[in-house]
């Protein structure tokens, strides 16, 4: 209106009430000031006219902006001390009622237990949505939130909440296990765990009319010669890799031989051999380019020559210096993956792969795949199963009633 030309006077309780953000208060006053508009505050003298009432309108301005951003910064205080001892700060979620301030559980409850257990169970959201007549955006709410275990949320962070859970942790860990953000989960056990040997991007599910399934890397027959392969006899390559992680002893002795070597490449006396040597690859840099810069004041190296070693120095320096900072994160990582490995080891150890694989359901199946198979890679001559904590083991084609490559052409022999 005021741009219009149909306004001659804005008048105001108060100047915050027309805006609390200096900016905004300086841009008003200005497009006032172009279109002849006389600005009124019923409670304060305002006068845009002159240097000083400006200078009080911006004194005022400010005021009223630092009044907005310390209550905001109250709130959000008060918020997070109510998070911190584990109270609820917004709308109730479904299968909860906010009741003086505290969640207590409704009767979505058990709408709410059925959802999680369906997902361990492998259902789609788009089935639970239809099983449950729960909405496929409030189902895929309900599966991300961890207020169902009893916590509380704070900028995405998670804290120990005091109200009631309504699903177990084992249940929240199955309803995610083996999910992977972004990427819809297969109907084949291993589905987003086999890859292609050849082109190394991973191999989808296909169908051969005959009511066989089969992993095909996307680029069969487009640059990738890489034959399919049977869901079956992947899954047979799988429970022997287990077994033999389980059962051969010098398959294990040789797996912590790698181990070790990866973890002490230089075995010397000590602990942290890769990060005394990074430490002292700085030391000898460092001194290397004292030495440049003493022949440079000493005027036996030319300032050209002096700019580019010191140059190659400073890069080899920085260089040195991550390595050195990476050295024992890279030392811990190994450490760490050797004892998952004998931990891995002796548990595959006491069970039966085999016996277990052929007594189990397929919810019992998915849960062995996704807790210790990392992946399984097609080779033209075998298959590399690679077990959490562990490296790949070799298993031939014919071990699991499959025949080696031909490279035939596209749609032969798998």
């Amino acid at each position: 209106m005021v741009d219009e030309g149909h306004v001659a006077n804005v008048i105001t309780w108060r100047l915050d009430r027309l805006s609390r953000n200096l900016g905004d208060l300086i841009m008003l006053a200005d497009r006032f000031g172009q279109a002849n508009v006389a600005l009124h505050s019923f409670t304060e003298k305002i006068d845009l006219s002159s240097a000083t009432g400006r200078m009080f309108y911006n004194i005022l301005g400010s005021f009223a902006q630092f009044y907005r951003e310390q209550l905001a910064e109250n709130v959000r205080m008060g918020m997070q001390q109510a998070v911190r001892q584990g109270k609820w700060v917004n709308r109730p979620k479904t299968g909860y009622d906010l009741i003086d301030g505290e969640l207590v559980p409704n009767e979505m409850a058990a709408v709410v237990r059925r959802i999680f257990t369906m997902r361990g169970e492998g259902a789609s959201q788009g089935k639970i949505a239809e099983a449950t007549a729960v909405k496929y955006s409030t189902v895929l709410s309900i599966l991300g939130s961890r207020i169902y275990l009893g916590e509380v949320q704070m900028n995405g962070e998670w804290f120990a909440g005091h109200h009631e859970a309504i699903i177990t942790a084992e249940a929240f860990a199955a309803a995610h296990r083996g999910r992977v953000r972004g990427r819809a989960r297969g109907t084949d056990l291993l589905s987003g765990r086999v890859r292609c040997g050849l082109c190394h991007r991973l191999m989808a599910l296909d169908q051969n009319g005959e009511g066989r399934k089969l992993y095909r890397c996307h680029h069969r027959g487009q640059g990738c010669r890489q034959p399919r392969r049977t869901n079956v006899g992947l899954h047979r390559a799988a429970v022997l890799g287990l077994q033999l992680i389980g059962d051969d002893v010098e398959l294990q002795a040789a797996i912590r031989r790698e181990l070790e070597l990866a973890r002490t490449p230089a075995l010397k006396a000590g602990g942290g051999p890769r990060t005394r040597r990074s430490r002292h690859g700085v030391d000898d840099l460092v001194a290397q380019r004292r030495k440049v810069l003493r022949l440079y004041y000493d005027d036996k190296v030319g300032a050209d020559l002096f700019a580019e070693e010191e140059a190659r120095l400073s890069v080899a320096i920085r260089e040195a210096q991550r390595e050195s900072n990476d050295a024992p994160v890279e030392e811990a990582r190994s450490d760490d993956v050797a004892q998952h490995f004998d931990a891995v080891a002796q548990l595959l150890a006491t069970l039966d792969v085999d016996k277990t694989w052929r007594a189990a359901t397929d919810v019992e199946r998915r849960v062995l795949i996704d807790e210790f198979i990392e992946e399984i890679t097609v080779l033209p001559d075998y298959l590399d199963v690679k077990v959490h904590g562990a490296p790949p083991v070799h298993v031939l084609y014919q071990e699991v009633g499959l025949k080696e490559s031909g490279f035939d052409r596209v749609g032969g022999g798998t």
